[in-house]
């Protein structure tokens, strides 16, 4: 592990703390090693360049220096049986922090389930991971990458940075907001359930009724972008007046994507 830059508490957000690292190969595995050594809940970890950053699927992250790189270690953060929402509490959480640190509210619109774009082109990502730890406790680490100075050029999808769209932030302003929101909106989703995020998911959901394409493992699926469930699921109108739901899986807008 690298040197450690910063400790301490988070200013914006009581009862979370953090540390900052020159560089880590991922904020995700640091995180889940702090939960496992027994360091406790509400621990950010942060590092100015990932070498080694991974996205959903195992998919590589690009992680140059000036883009933020954050991981928050939270321990049983709720009942077992809503953990699936967090991914929704995590995204509703950025949006929010995004349009605090550009002082324009909507920027950014909200791709199922947690993908953050401008326009159709992706600005941030966010990686949700769960691991019982040997006391029986579940630990849950949710990493966030938000490109504000430089963002890749992939293949098969757009990418834009905040810079790119105008936008001064540094990642330590993006982290200030980003640790506020996401307090407030654990909080939200603690006392008053799903029902405020879904509402607030869905203001900013990108291509809601209209056509898009679902890749699962084993199919992929066209249909009306119908609505989320009061659990998160994707809920797509297929041809004929049949729906799915869907709990995990991969949406493109536009023609159906090259495997």
């Amino acid at each position: 592990m690298s040197a450690l830059l910063a400790f301490g508490p988070v200013p914006q957000a009581p009862g979370f703390r953090f540390e900052r690292h020159a560089a880590l190969p991922s904020t995700n595995s640091a995180a889940m090693e702090a939960a496992r050594a027994g360091q406790g809940d509400r621990l950010w970890v942060l590092a100015d360049q990932q070498t080694a950053g991974r996205g959903r699927r195992g998919r590589s992250w690009s992680s140059p220096v000036g883009n933020l790189f954050a991981s928050v270690l939270l321990i049983d953060p709720g009942p077992r049986a809503r953990i699936g929402e967090l991914p929704l509490v995590a995204a509703v959480a950025l949006a929010d922090a995004v349009d605090r640190a550009v002082g324009a509210f909507g920027l950014a619109r909200l791709k199922w389930p947690n993908d953050l774009l401008v326009g159709e082109a992706k600005l941030s990502g966010i990686l949700l991971e769960a691991e019982p730890l040997a006391d029986g406790r579940l630990a849950v680490v949710c990493g966030f990458g938000v490109n504000c100075v430089t963002h890749p050029d992939p293949e098969h999808y757009a990418a834009t940075d905040l810079a790119a769209l105008g936008y001064r932030v540094e990642a330590e302003g993006m982290f200030a907001c980003l640790a506020a929101s996401l307090a407030h909106w654990l909080d939200t989703w603690s006392r008053s359930g799903f029902a405020p995020v879904r509402s607030a998911w869905l203001q900013r959901a990108l291509r809601l009724g209209e056509e898009i394409t679902v890749r699962l493992p084993a199919e992929e699926l066209v249909g009306r972008f119908k609505d989320i469930d009061p659990r998160g699921q994707l809920v797509l109108a297929l041809a004929g007046g049949q729906t799915r739901t869907i709990s995990a899986g991969d949406v493109f807008f536009g023609p159906r994507p090259e495997r």
